[in-house]
């Protein structure tokens, strides 16, 4: 290779070396980190806005939450069985209405993070299929009090790692939701739509 083509060859490669870099795979541990991470600095961001400007405030939240929660699995899981019946459009409908209702909780329980330790902890147990669910655990640190949070993520079509389902303090909040889901189709006389539409 004379020492024009090795000249292009190093410029090509210099150009395309980042790019392959950023196309790398990451683990479900690095994607939940870099979200993380991520979302903290968007609240503060968006910090000013929750006194002022409340829609725009979860608008920009529940933006930043999109990129890493699959609302749509999240809404699966919680009905579990009920999403036999239900049709695709309500199905869709049931992931919008969780988007709103958990934005608006979540949102307006990070306003009042002040940077509390943050620490990734090792996995209990190697996953029996990983690319299905992985459980990313983490501990908030306040003082003298600790509480463990876990993100169950899975990789989605596009070699993607989302979000779930969430464990907070070990509470299963899709088991939660499930009963709250299933409570309601029972008030409701099963009509999903009834349950769409009267959920909190």
């Amino acid at each position: 290779m004379n020492i024009l083509r090795k000249i292009v060859f190093s410029l090509v490669l210099s150009t395309l070396l980042p790019f392959a870099a950023l196309a790398a795979e990451l683990t479900a541990v690095e994607s939940a980190e870099n979200s993380v991470t991520q979302l903290l600095a968007r609240v503060q961001e968006l910090r000013p806005l929750f006194d002022t400007d409340k829609e725009a405030y979860f608008a920009g939240i529940e933006e930043q939450i999109s990129t890493f929660v699959d609302f749509r699995e999240v809404a699966l899981g919680v009905m579990a069985a009920y999403s036999e019946q239900s049709s695709e459009e309500q199905i869709n409908a049931f992931a919008d209405k969780l988007k709103s209702t958990l934005t608006r909780f979540y949102g307006s329980t990070l306003v009042e993070y002040g940077g509390q330790e943050l620490t990734y902890l090792p996995s209990e147990q190697t996953p029996p299929d990983p690319e299905n669910a992985t459980n990313v655990r983490m501990q908030i640190t306040s003082g003298n009090t600790r509480i463990e949070l876990q993100y169950t993520m899975f990789l989605n079509a596009e070699r993607e790692w989302k979000l779930k389902n969430l464990y907070l303090g070990g509470i299963n909040l899709r088991r939660q939701y499930y009963t709250q889901f299933a409570a309601l189709m029972n008030r409701h006389n099963n009509d999903i739509d009834q349950v769409i539409e009267n959920w909190k």
